[in-house]
């Protein structure tokens, strides 16, 4: 963690220093907004935990309840979502209180006696070992709870304004506030009473029934599985075995239960299938009690027995599948003549069934490349063309959940019988396991996503997928950690410079690439304004592939060891070496020529290039961020 160099801390260091809108940050809603996010849910909430980490910017939340969501429907955390609360700080806290998800069990009729059902396969969660990060359980309430704590301590002190609910937004074709918002106050004193504001960009993260989708003119195209679930978190006690286990359970008495274990040693949820929906049972089916759950439930689970105790939540839904055309305001014959100023996320865009636990993650990632994009173009960072990035690379993504999520909860829905393979629904679960932790989203070559035409130099680190983590040893104080773990969700992008295979002090690709990116025009560095630390927009780490011991701290190049704060001090925790019980550049497949590895804000790699391609370099980030900075100097 990075403080004392403005002066000594003598309390929470999560708590950062005030500066910029966070001070005399007024409690009444402006009139006026750089970013109004609609919805306090993941999507929304990820946002704004982003965007307080950009002083100058005006941003807002409003949610029309009253206060916090004290229970929430959503509650998988994949080891994606993991990675991404590491970079906010609370991936560990989260975690000592969640549910851990180590294997899956599957239950099926047994041959001998179809009336009962038998385990038939335990497969671990994670077989490959695709992340150091576990898959979790914990209520999307207590996820929110940790994103508003990030957004209370930082600079800008944001904090939800609760108890104001969306109804209507205009775009004008012009101005500096071009989008015109209705609100009006949903609870309190004030209630019924209307309000007007203006603003710069919108995020509509208002759920499956956005008034924000609405008002661009987009709607939710697909359809509905005709099949419905019954869902309940409960507290019982039972002689199931694996009541504490993720279960799939097929029965022959007809019917399913997935069974996901909940947080706290007691609490579980169960989805049990319903049936079939058709229009003359659809009233039938939509007015289920939980008495007649619990039945079908204790029917699926025979010859074992649910006396349930307390139930804390429980609905019934059919499953639906359904994706908006765009993500934003622009129609398609308008991308690249103007700038999008209205964005949607989470399930305002994309809506699926909830039993590959993919909802809440998916949309924070829709929240997490939507901010970081108007954080930059609000600062003068990129041009405003970065912004049609996001509608472009999130519609993939939901496109493809909901492929996945399609296939699923079919086989989900299937009878035993229906099988032409009794293993299909456990060999589907751990052949496909890559995508529902989140890690097969892959970004298309754009203004932000490099060409991997030098993807051999680091094959390990696809350019479009996410950063994947390895074991380093920081030089300075001989700690052993995971390189992707110094990543924070402050808004820079990463330069990671793998060197070859000199010391340094001595001449070398590396020790070359590091007086450029000091010294030249074209370095990315020089997009920094001067006011600003050298490290303010670009965090740049070197990894050497000797032992740390070897390493002479003073000999690493001034650029890997900035000089930051009122005081001028330098910074000594960007430099790294081998851990010797895990090379990165053999786990990374990094060529021991070296490489540069270019990582977005969000975590996702930008670019592979070899340390010599400088040119390459500079070209990449003049896209980035040239027309922005120049345009702002002129």
């Amino acid at each position: 963690m990075h403080f004392h160099h403005h002066g000594y801390v003598s309390g929470d260091p999560r708590i950062q220093p005030v500066s910029g809108t966070g001070v005399d940050r007024p409690e009444e809603l402006p009139a006026e907004v750089d970013v109004l996010i609609v919805g306090t849910g993941p999507a929304g909430m990820l946002a704004a935990a982003q965007l307080s980490q950009f002083p100058s910017i005006t941003t807002r939340i409003v949610e029309r309840r009253s206060g916090r969501l004290a229970i929430g429907q959503a509650d998988g955390i994949q080891a994606r979502s993991v990675e991404t609360f590491q970079a906010f700080g609370f991936a560990e806290r989260i975690a000592a209180e969640a549910y851990r998800i180590t294997e899956m069990a599957f239950w099926k009729p047994d041959p001998a006696d179809p009336s009962r059902i038998i385990r038939t396969a335990r497969p671990v969660d994670d077989p490959t070992g695709i992340s150091e990060f576990p898959h979790l359980i914990v209520n999307q309430a207590r996820v929110l709870d940790y994103f508003a704590e990030f957004m209370a301590h930082a600079p800008t002190r944001m904090t939800p304004d609760y108890g104001l609910e969306f109804q209507d937004l205009t775009v004008a074709d012009g101005g500096e506030y071009p989008v015109t918002v209705h609100l009006v106050h949903s609870t309190g004193p004030r209630e019924g009473t209307e309000r007007t504001l203006r603003a710069k960009y919108v995020i509509g993260a208002d759920g499956a029934r956005s008034r924000v989708r609405k008002a661009i003119g987009c709607t939710l195209a697909g359809d509905t599985a005709n099949h419905a679930w019954g869902v309940m978190d409960a507290l019982a006690v039972t002689d199931f075995p694996d009541i504490r286990l993720k279960c799939a359970i097929q029965s022959g008495a007809g019917g399913s239960i997935l069974l996901i274990p909940r947080e706290g040693g007691h609490l579980f949820r169960m989805y049990v299938d319903l049936g079939e929906v058709h229009g003359h049972n659809t009233r039938d089916i939509r007015s289920t009690t939980i008495g007649q759950i619990i039945e079908k439930a204790n029917k699926i689970l025979h010859p074992y027995t649910l006396d349930v105790r307390n139930v804390a939540w429980h609905s019934v839904y059919e499953v639906g599948h359904r994706l908006t055309d765009r993500f934003d305001n622009l129609l398609p014959e308008e991308v690249g003549t103007r700038t999008p100023r209205v964005f949607i996320t989470g399930d305002a865009c994309h809506t699926h069934s909830a039993k590959a636990g993919q909802g809440m993650n998916v949309s924070m990632q829709d929240g997490f490349n939507i901010a970081w994009k108007l954080g930059h173009v609000l600062e003068g960072r990129s041009p405003e063309s970065l912004l049609s990035t996001y509608s472009a690379e999130r519609q993939v993504v939901a496109r493809n959940l909901i492929d996945f999520d399609r296939q699923w909860s079919s086989m989900m829905a299937k009878k035993p019988e229906e099988f032409d393979d009794p293993t299909e629904l456990e060999t589907f679960y751990v052949r496909t396991m890559e995508f529902p932790a989140g890690f097969m989203t892959e970004y298309a070559p754009s203004m932000i996503v490099g060409q991997s035409v030098h993807q051999e130099y680091a094959s390990g680190f696809p350019v479009g997928k996410r950063f994947k983590s390895a074991p380093v040893v920081r030089v300075c104080d001989t700690n052993p950690l995971h390189l992707g773990h110094q990543a924070t969700a402050d808004g820079r992008w990463r330069v990671y410079v793998f060197t070859d295979e000199p010391l340094p002090g001595r001449d070398s690709s590396a020790s070359r690439l590091a007086d450029w990116l000091a010294e030249s025009p074209e370095s990315p560095l020089a997009f920094t304004p001067e006011s600003a630390d050298r490290d303010a927009w670009f965090d740049v780490k070197v990894i050497y592939q000797q032992n740390h011991q070897s390493i002479d701290i003073n000999a690493v190049p001034p650029v890997f060891k900035p000089v930051v704060g009122p005081f001028r001090l330098t910074y000594y925790e960007n430099v790294f070496a081998l851990d010797p019980s895990a090379d990165i550049f053999e786990l990374r497949g990094i060529d021991r020529r070296g490489a540069v590895v270019v990582v977005r804000p969000d975590q996702y790699v930008a670019n592979v290039l070899p340390l010599t391609a400088t040119k390459e370099l500079g070209a990449f980030f003049a896209g980035v961020h040239g027309a922005a900075v120049t345009a702002g100097s002129s």
